[in-house]
């Protein structure tokens, strides 16, 4: 499978933030949000071919390292990506799965499911011809996927970039239309940006948005810490 980057760090965001946790990155994504913060693993996939027993050597170089994180890009659309989860579970890990929700889970060994079904707002720009752009309108939206995640994980978060208060009617919505009792605590809110100061600029106001609607705010700690970089 494509591997763009396996390295150990602290959780930067979810209920896990600041939880050491090795992060392996699968390179490829059936979407390409027009903020992607990691485009060498969506827009322009790049890594190294890598069989499962090496990822998991890999990982276990971290001795200390009790979590691991599946992420990308999609990691759900990689070969063999299931058969990793089975492995790093049979190991002994803590394992979250970082998804936007658009393809099922089909039985995947899963401990946390972080679910970040993508808002109107991800939309691609021109970069992009008309055939990805109505690709991606067509998949970013699953319902029915979002309640599946819910229904066979043992833990999971819903987790939205926000970039305006408009967002929030699109998120309501969506959450009705997956027909779970989702509770408010279980939906996190997260500033959209790659630094700082657009992070605390859009955090006045998104944190007083949580406290009324009593949703939970989602800090950006890798982003505080290390800024905008890779292996972080």
């Amino acid at each position: 499978m494509l591997i763009s980057e396996i390295f150990y760090s602290l959780q930067g965001e979810g209920e896990l933030t600041g939880v050491p946790s090795v992060f392996v990155r699968t390179s490829g994504c059936n979407l390409r949000c027009n903020w992607c913060d990691t485009p060498y693993a969506s827009w322009n996939p790049e890594g190294e071919q890598f069989e499962v027993p090496e990822i998991v050597a890999r990982v276990q170089t971290h001795g200390a390292a009790k979590h691991v994180v599946l992420t990308g890009g999609e990691p759900m659309i990689a070969p063999q990506i299931h058969e990793l989860a089975f492995q790093l579970k049979e190991g002994g890990y803590h394992l979250t799965i970082e998804t936007a929700a658009t393809v099922p889970p089909r039985g995947i060994a899963c401990d946390l499911a972080s679910l970040s079904p993508k808002l109107a707002h991800s939309a691609p720009d021109a970069r992009l011809d008309d055939i990805w752009r109505a690709k991606h309108e067509a998949l970013r939206r699953q319902p029915a996927v979002i309640a599946e995640w819910i229904a066979w994980c043992a833990d999971y978060q819903l987790k939205f970039v926000v970039s305006s208060e408009a967002d929030v009617a699109e998120i309501e919505t969506l959450l009705r239309e997956t027909e779970c009792a989702v509770p408010p605590h279980k939906i996190l809110l997260m500033p959209e940006g790659t630094t700082l100061e657009t992070l605390r600029a859009r955090a006045a106001w998104l944190s007083e948005l949580c406290k009324a609607r009593g949703f939970r705010y989602a800090h950006r700690l890798h982003v505080e810490l290390y800024g905008n970089k890779r292996g972080t």
